[in-house]
């Protein structure tokens, strides 16, 4: 397995074990990793603070040559959101440890020129099943649809 989606998931799991939602992400930039996060809506009770956007508030302040040049790793397809910030500072690529229990913007990504690569990594997808099936309503909230 690539060594920065093990460190995208190494970032879920530090999320799990604080009560949060397993989700983790990267930003690379030439083999370096610049950022790195998981969810944190839960611990700290933010309304924005998803994987990606925590990376990229890791990885602090950087030219948009940086952005353009960097690859984006994240344990679960980007939702709207995330997506969003993605166009918005051009990073090119998207590396994606599974899209089976969420389906995010992958379709505005592509359309719009960034390079989608899904991995559907068995740890990814078993890591969401477990917590989507014991934390259904925060799964829903952090997804933005209704608690059943």
């Amino acid at each position: 397995m690539d060594e920065y989606l093990q460190a995208a998931i190494k970032e879920a799991k530090i999320g799990l074990k604080e009560g949060g939602i397993p989700i983790g992400s990267v930003l690379v930039y030439e083999g370096k990793i610049l950022g790195k996060g998981h969810n944190k809506r839960v611990q700290q009770q933010s309304v924005t603070l998803h994987g990606e956007m925590d990376a990229l508030e890791n990885a602090g302040r950087q030219p948009a040559s940086v952005y353009r040049n960097s690859v984006l790793y994240t344990t679960l397809s980007p939702c709207p959101m995330c997506t969003g910030a993605i166009l918005l500072y051009g990073i090119p690529k998207v590396v994606i440890g599974e899209n089976q229990t969420f389906l995010g913007s992958e379709k505005l990504l592509r359309e719009n020129g960034v390079e989608v690569v899904v991995v559907n990594d068995p740890t990814c997808v078993k890591m969401m099943e477990e917590f989507i099936t014991k934390n259904h309503n925060l799964w829903n909230e952090d997804i933005g649809e209704p608690s059943s």
